[in-house]
């Protein structure tokens, strides 16, 4: 068998050619290791040796620019600091002027609706698995075009299936780590059951979290209830509906909120039920494990909830960042 020498001179030939539609997507990129942004997905790249790519090590964080302000960028970024100080990883020193670089980055990308990624990893050093191989960290940052989830599943709801992939245990689980091994074959799970999502269980058999999402229910007795965060990652957007829930209360929709340990029986005999997360916002389940959920079609809760969410992600200049979309200053 013959292969191509790839050499700098020829190295981007190849790439040119190939039908990589998906990445039509991938609007900007910056690189703590080039200090540098791209719009070029050709450039896109992070080194082979980077202990986030063979290894799993690194932290990250995803949070969801709307009509041109980044929604509770705050708090991701404060749960992106505990990430990266519960696995002992240095902040690179780009870190510090993170909200001048997602601002530049977004208005970069061009497009005022669009999925934030930032990736805090050990950084190249070699190919063993200690952490001291990484002399720096470095961090990485994604704009990516956001895509809504057809309108469809709003409208009549989706289907959810138990997952048998065992979930993380309560230290990994509150840590936004970048290795998602549980949480990739949760979904490939899903897929192949015929559905687009699916919810593990912790150690006890009560419901913990989907691959990418947090779980609520309205139970038989009229009270909204989501796992706690002992075994399950403490959710940006599942923290704020618990929040804005506090309105259906004071509006007699529901009894309650709060966070508790929910059976599988709980959950089948639910009134409602639906997944939260960054890119769906809140997402009604009509059917779990083949059973159906309440009268089989998303409920009042969820449309009070689902627009008290919108109203927070457009109109609340507390949880909402400004980016000046004027022409300015390079990255």
């Amino acid at each position: 068998m013959e292969l191509r020498s790839i050499t700098k001179k020829n190295f981007f030939l190849n790439p040119a050619n190939l039908k990589r539609p998906w990445r039509e997507d991938y609007l900007a990129m910056f690189s703590s290791q080039w200090q540098g942004v791209t719009t070029d997905p050709d450039l896109m790249m992070i080194p082979i040796d980077d202990h986030l790519v063979h290894r799993g090590d690194g932290v990250f964080e995803v949070m969801r620019c709307v009509s041109g302000q980044i929604y509770q960028m705050e708090g991701h970024l404060q749960r992106l600091d505990r990430s990266a100080k519960a696995i002992s990883l240095n902040l690179p020193s780009d870190y510090g002027r993170i909200r001048e670089l997602i601002g530049k980055l977004v208005v970069t990308g061009g497009e005022r609706d669009c999925i934030i990624k930032v990736i805090l990893s050990r950084g190249p050093g070699g190919f063993g698995i200690s952490p001291f191989e990484s002399p720096l960290s470095h961090m990485y940052i994604n704009v990516i075009r956001f895509r809504n989830l057809p309108d469809e599943y709003y409208e009549d709801g989706i289907p959810l299936v138990t997952s048998s992939i065992p979930i993380k245990k309560s230290f990994f689980a509150n840590i936004k780590s970048c290795n998602y091994l549980p949480n990739v074959l949760m979904k490939m799970e899903a897929i192949e059951a015929g559905c687009k999502y699916s919810v593990g269980l912790d150690e006890d058999g009560f419901l913990a979290e989907g691959s990418t999402e947090n779980v609520g229910i309205l139970s038989a007795d009229h009270v909204l209830k989501f796992p706690g965060f002992e075994r399950t990652l403490s959710g940006i957007t599942v923290n704020r509906v618990f929040q804005l829930a506090d309105q259906l209360v004071k509006e007699d929709l529901i009894r309650g909120v709060e966070f508790a340990r929910i059976s599988l029986e709980e959950a089948y005999q639910a009134e409602e039920m639906f997944l939260t997360g960054t890119s769906l916002g809140v997402l009604p389940v009509v059917i779990y494990d083949g059973k159906r959920i309440g009268q089989g079609k998303p409920g009042r809760v969820y449309a009070r909830l689902s627009g008290l969410l919108w109203k927070d992600m457009t109109e609340n200049r507390d949880v909402l960042t400004r980016i000046d979309w004027e022409p300015g200053d390079s990255v």
